[in-house]
């Protein structure tokens, strides 16, 4: 059993928490919200993700894992100290380390012996010497430590399956030993461990998303061209992804990325190019091209139900994916802000995002159901892609819509079928505009 301090109990922390918990270790969780804190010790959740109520419970009841907002009684015997807190943009799209900073600072006022440092947020390249000097500087004493990067690939809605069962863990030190020690507390989880150098595990973690973002960005260019020439871009997906060196994950046409990571990846990483002279046309093509669809879906909709000013449009989904409360750079957010600007009145259901989506999107009139919602609608769109949303009576929805216009933001209807149910139907990239 490993001592293990967790400062952060937002998506990332509170998930690495419970699973190092899961595995036997002794973790104590910290956040400087006290609020959050003292609703955790009550059971009550600051997040929404599926199976961690339930992991978190266990393991509070077993003793393996506390919750507290004091760092000296967190860090009271721990080997190793994980720092998960936000790295939000900053307004040039840099990343904005105030909360890193703040986090390595207390732990050096605080830490009683030796101790490995390890960066679990998504920090530019070279936090982890920066980190280093602030440690250091901070001690009143001088005391043993290193400091490791070791990036999270946790997807939200998944996050709990992602961290027991990853493809890989990535390590990043100047000092072997930390770094095998952090290899040690990942061997239960059975996978390929690189152990690199510092600045390298933190380029990894980087130009994983964006690379991933370029996938999701490309796909949808590409959507563009399918609807002009009568091809259906769900089919080319499937065709491309079927060869080992492109895959299939990411190549779903739609909205676009949102979330709290490939947004502030993708603008971080070509925040830090042009801060080193050179000049990221792929990233910032890739950022382009997914807020265009956005506007793209908006301008589809108004030419559907002829024109928006004073028509009342419905969205199912608001968080940015399914399986999730999260509302950062949800594309909702801007597609509500598109709709409103033109004159429509805005309503929306989702499962399970609409109390955090309420004083986001205040002009947004929510219902608890998607038929009460669809209501006297002139159109629907599909923004996130909730399995409920797969298997609704589409009968029912008709009926009750003013209008059965739909246009799927996700692909998640059959276009033959929705004709046949007598929807004007349009999805993105299915051969809507053949040539």
């Amino acid at each position: 059993m490993k001592q293990i301090c967790v400062v952060g109990v937002g998506y990332v922390g509170l998930v690495t928490g419970a699973c190092f918990a899961d595995l036997g270790n002794k973790v104590v969780a910290l956040d400087v919200d006290q609020k959050r804190i003292e609703n955790l010790k009550k059971g009550i959740m600051p997040i929404y993700e599926p199976g961690l109520d339930e992991l978190v419970k266990r393991n509070v009841g077993a003793g393996r894992l506390s919750f507290t907002s004091s760092y000296a009684e967190a860090l009271k015997g721990a080997e190793f100290a994980f720092i998960a807190v936000g790295t939000p943009s900053g307004v040039s799209g840099e990343a904005d380390l105030q909360y890193v900073a703040a986090a390595a600072k207390s732990i050096a006022q605080n830490m009683t012996g030796p101790l490995v440092i390890i960066n679990k947020s998504t920090v530019p390249i070279g936090t982890g010497d920066w980190v280093a000097d602030i440690v250091k500087g901070a001690q009143s004493r001088e005391i043993d430590f290193a400091v490791v990067s070791c990036p999270e690939f946790l997807r939200e809605g998944s996050a709990i399956g992602d961290f027991m069962s990853p493809h890989r863990s990535v390590i990043g030190s100047l000092h072997r030993e930390a770094a095998e020690k952090v290899a040690q507390l990942h061997l239960p989880l059975r996978a390929p461990i690189m152990i690199t150098d510092l600045r390298t595990a933190e380029m990894i973690k980087y130009a994983s998303n964006a690379f991933l973002a370029t996938k999701i960005s490309f796909m949808n260019e590409l959507a563009d061209l399918c609807e002009c020439v009568g091809a259906d871009v769900k089919e080319v997906a499937a065709g491309m992804g079927y060869d080992a060196r492109i895959g299939r994950h990411f190549l779903d046409a739609g909205l676009g990325w949102g979330g709290s990571c490939f947004p502030k990846d993708v603008k971080a990483l070509a925040f830090m190019a042009k801060e080193n002279g050179l000049t990221p046309r792929i990233l910032d093509s890739v950022t382009e091209v997914n807020y265009d669809r956005r506007r793209g879906a908006v301008a589809h909709m108004a030419e559907m139900v002829g024109g928006l000013k004073g028509k009342t449009i419905g969205m199912f989904g608001l968080a940015f994916k399914p399986n999730t409360d999260d509302m950062r750079e949800a594309p909702s957010i801007e597609i509500v802000e598109h709709l409103l600007n033109a004159g429509a009145k805005v309503r929306g259901y989702d499962p399970v995002a609409m109390e955090v989506a309420r004083p986001i999107l205040p002009a947004v009139e929510m219902f608890r159901d998607p038929y009460e919602m669809a209501a006297g609608c002139d159109g629907v769109m599909v923004v996130t892609e909730w399995n409920e949303f797969k298997q609704l009576d589409l009968d029912q929805l008709r009926a009750a819509m003013k209008q059965p216009v739909i246009f799927d933001g996700r692909n998640i209807y059959d276009p033959p079928l929705m004709k046949q149910k007598g929807f004007v139907y349009r999805a993105v990239g299915r051969g809507a505009r053949p040539a």
